[in-house]
């Protein structure tokens, strides 16, 4: 497989493991001094991907989410660094019936450590940030 072919199996693995909530397999996408931004979609900075760990697990642990990027625009800086640009399409459905459906993009910078692609450094920005109430619940 090619190295482009590896970060985008990489991003999809990612997304997968978050919205099935599988934390073991998710932790293992990110580098271990991974830094995760998402300042300007109102979150802020972690850094530590057992740090990035501890705080999104509970805080999607009841959620029903759904992670969908699209469109990648990846580059090889070396043989051992990328970057890519993802357009983010997400849903979360949280257990009071608000749900949020967020579009924008992540930017990420990958790093190949023995021989795996990992995702070194991450920056959710978004477009847009739609909030709904389902009074069903």
């Amino acid at each position: 497989m090619d190295d482009i072919e590896a970060i985008k199996q990489l991003k999809a693995r990612y997304f997968r493991t978050m919205d099935t909530k599988d934390w073991a397999g998710m932790r293992q996408v990110f580098t271990d001094d991974v830094t995760m931004d998402t300042s300007e979609a109102g979150g802020g900075v972690v850094t530590g991907a057992d740090e990035f760990m501890s705080f999104l697990e509970p805080t999607l642990a009841d959620a029903v989410t759904v992670h969908h990027g699209h469109m990648p625009e990846i580059s090889l800086t070396s043989e051992t660094t990328a970057t890519g640009i993802w357009a983010l399409q997400d849903l979360i459905r949280f257990p009071d019936g608000t749900c949020m459906a967020g579009y924008g993009h992540y930017h990420e910078t990958y790093e190949k450590r023995d021989g795996e692609w990992l995702i070194a450094t991450s920056k959710l920005t978004r477009l847009r940030v739609d909030f709904t109430k389902d009074e069903s619940r």
